[in-house]
């Protein structure tokens, strides 16, 4: 994008952007007459939130003495500006004295902070808009170039409003309490429940932030196993889930939903060989699954870019996601750091998408192919280290899910062929162990142990 030019930034300064001289003198003058401000003022504000020249250039100066440990008061300030020729060119001493007369109150500094940032980001809004005029003028530039760069400006302004500050730990443990103190009063998993109630006590629910990897051999059941997770998860919390599938359309994910939710076999319901009476289950689910937050995307090549963009689209139109699943991760592309060594940019992948569950507090669900050496033991139930280019997938997971049917490699076995285990490889911060689900192959649907399926989930 084309950067703010000069002649546009004296455009704005001679029409008068927002600023507050006096909170800017405020903060100033704080930092003049109290060592406990610099504390509190430095690490949260730049030199560039200050909207006046010599208020810039008194800033700079304090945070050099500041940074080379120099006391800051009107005697040493003097002296540094006279020494490095800045004094004329903030005003003079009587600048810095008009700053001693302000006597500011201690109290609101972080008001005074507050003033300043506000005005700051509505500059720079304001500054992004000129930008986003000169750019589109300049046809040579892609489209896309233009509104990515100016969808990522504008997340950043955003999550600038955001104060962040370092928690003490009685603030933590007062906050931990009251959870604690809720939490008995009303029992509720503290995480997004995945409708299968062994690995819900096992897990707590799928917790905000996590990245949540579910691994099988092909035709495992990977893809239906997420895919029950995200209607689960809509149903219990009603809060939106974006499906990205880069193996399958978005049309066949609709009609597995659909099988799931109506019970119609799937292989009759594609081939619309259907009863009256599916016809009336039909019509109701589609009814239902039509109102349904959840958003399905198709797109063959996804990158960490794309997941960005379409997170930031949909928080934007729904204010919130409560799970993103991807199926799956051995396909997807790294468009920023493309290398030969396929492992390496996996890790990258990984890295970024538990970055990803991080910065928008999002549980994310990732299915992943394992490597052919379980094929050559003679126990097949898969393990860590199966993880195909694992590269730092069982290092930047928080939970690692396998998929093991026993039918899958002994088909004349007498053992109960719908049962599937889930094997909890790994869990950061809690138990392992293994879950019995039922499969049942023909609507590509998970069940509950011992648990009689209701007539309707909705």
């Amino acid at each position: 994008m084309k950067n703010f030019s000069e002649t546009d930034e004296q455009f704005l300064l001679n029409n008068y952007l927002p600023h507050n001289f006096l909170a800017e003198k405020m903060i100033l003058s704080c930092l003049l007459i109290s060592t406990e401000a610099s504390e509190i003022i430095f690490p949260s504000l730049s030199i560039e939130s200050f909207y006046f020249k010599n208020h810039q250039q008194i800033y700079s100066a304090m945070i050099y003495m500041y940074k080379k440990k120099i006391p800051i008061d009107i005697i040493t300030l003097n002296t540094f500006l006279q020494d490095n020729g800045l004094l004329e060119k903030i005003g003079g001493i009587k600048v810095l004295i008009e700053l001693i007369n302000q006597v500011p109150n201690l109290v609101y500094v972080e008001e005074y902070l507050r003033l300043i940032k506000d005005k700051f980001l509505r500059r720079s809004l304001i500054k992004l808009g000129y930008e986003v005029i000169n750019s589109s003028y300049i046809t040579n530039i892609p489209l896309e170039n233009i509104l990515n760069d100016v969808e990522n400006k504008l997340f950043n302004l955003t999550n600038a409003i955001k104060v962040e500050k370092v928690s003490s730990s009685a603030e933590l443990l007062n906050n931990i309490f009251l959870e604690l103190k809720e939490k008995s009063i009303k029992p509720s998993l503290p995480g997004l429940s995945s409708g299968f109630y062994d690995l819900d006590s096992l897990t707590q629910g799928f917790q905000k932030s996590d990245l949540i990897i579910i691994a099988g051999r092909p035709s495992m059941g990977k893809t239906a196993l997420g895919l029950n997770i995200a209607l689960n998860v809509i149903k219990a919390s009603k809060l939106p889930v974006l499906f990205f599938s880069l193996e399958m359309s978005k049309e066949q994910i609709m009609y597995r939903i659909l099988s799931m939710e109506t019970n119609i076999n799937q292989i009759r319901l594609r081939s619309g060989k259907l009863y009256q009476n599916d016809w009336i289950k039909l019509n109701k689910i589609i009814k239902i699954v039509s109102k349904l937050p959840i958003f399905l995307d198709d797109i063959s090549d996804l990158s960490i870019q794309d997941i960005r963009s379409k997170i930031k689209a949909i928080i934007f139109e729904q204010t919130e996601i409560g799970l993103i699943v991807i199926d799956y991760l051995q396909l997807m592309q790294n468009l920023k750091v493309k290398s030969e060594n396929r492992v390496q940019e996996l890790a990258q992948i990984t890295r970024s998408l538990k970055n990803i569950a991080r910065e928008f507090n999002i549980p994310i669900i990732a299915l992943s192919q394992l490597s052919r050496n379980v094929e050559n033991r003679l126990d097949k139930r898969p393990i860590l280290s199966d993880l195909r280019e694992s590269g730092s997938i069982e290092q930047d997971a928080d939970l690692v899910l396998m998929l093991y049917r026993n039918n899958y490699y002994n088909s004349t076995t007498e053992e109960q062929t719908d049962l599937t285990e889930l094997i909890l490889a790994k869990h950061r911060n809690g138990p392992t162990g293994n879950i019995n689900l039922k499969f049942d192959e023909k609507r590509t649907k998970f069940l509950n142990i011992n648990c009689p399926e209701p007539d309707s989930n909705w």
